[in-house]
């Protein structure tokens, strides 16, 4: 039996034994069909990985499926990299520096493409491009928000004054309330959106902008996800993402630096 078949009889194992919360019991059902689906090739995120070990149990000594499964390694893929390079500590590091260069370059680009434009269009008096100061905080600092500055689109969007596409909070994904596949994630998606809306209302905010997971280039184009902005939100210091997925109204969903796995939706049983 290959590791694949074997976390699928684990997955349905789970299953059948019960005692699962809603939540739970949809995020097997989406992993045993992308299982079914992908086999072998099948790719999930580092937190998916860890959320799905955490349901089933740790594999067995005795199984080959593996252990601490890599986000973007297929379930076979044997691993030939040292273990300084498998460190978690290491490839946090790889990610913030690779994510830094990349916010440091789309700075660069912006502050050229203003000179540029400044002298060749308006005779040398230099003017920075018209941008709200919180869509500009991409450098990973938090910014204080009042309720008064945004308004919010669905679970997990949320739209900042005078821009004009949303902010796509990340790390999560919640119930679509504005193009449902199906009644149930309709429901899910007003609860989702009413529960963000309460979270909010009165508490600390903060944002905190980060580069989407695009290809280079992309960013704020309709290329990169459908030309909105990427951050976090944080009620009382608690990122609401994790707030909605503890209470079964979002799932995680955690991306790379420039790529992004198939959006998680099982509410719909896909």
């Amino acid at each position: 039996m290959g590791p694949d078949d074997d976390l699928k009889s684990r997955i349905e194992a789970a299953l059948v034994r019960g005692h699962l919360s809603q939540w739970q019991r949809q995020f097997l059902l989406d992993m045993r069909d992308r299982l079914v689906k992908y086999g072998p090739r099948m790719r999930l995120s580092a937190k998916q990985w860890s959320k799905l070990y955490e349901t089933i149990g740790p594999a067995p000594p005795s199984t080959n499926a593996p252990s601490q499964p890599r986000a973007t390694k297929p379930l076979s893929s044997p691993r030939r990299q040292s273990h300084r390079w498998r460190s978690p500590l290491a490839r946090e590091a790889r990610y913030l520096a690779a994510r830094f260069v990349r916010t440091f370059g789309i700075a660069l680009a912006v502050v050229a493409g203003s000179l540029i434009y400044s002298y060749v269009v308006k005779g040398g008096h230099v003017t920075w491009p018209s941008m709200p100061s919180l869509a500009r905080s991409g450098t990973g600092d938090r910014t204080p928000l009042t309720r008064t500055q945004f308004s919010i689109t669905d679970g997990d969007t949320i739209r900042l004054n005078g821009t004009a596409k949303g902010t796509r909070l990340v790390g999560f994904n919640a119930p679509e309330s504005i193009e449902p596949r199906c009644g149930v994630e309709a429901a899910l998606g007003r609860r989702a959106k009413a529960r963000l809306t309460e979270l909010v209302a009165s508490a600390k905010l903060e944002l905190r902008m980060v580069p989407c997971s695009c290809p280079a280039g992309t960013e704020g184009t309709d290329k990169c996800n459908y030309g909105r902005s990427c951050g976090s939100l944080f009620a009382n210091g608690q990122d609401v993402g994790d707030v909605l997925i503890s209470e079964g109204l979002a799932v995680p969903f955690v991306c790379a630096a420039t790529t992004c796995p198939p959006t998680p939706r099982p509410w719909c049983g896909s």
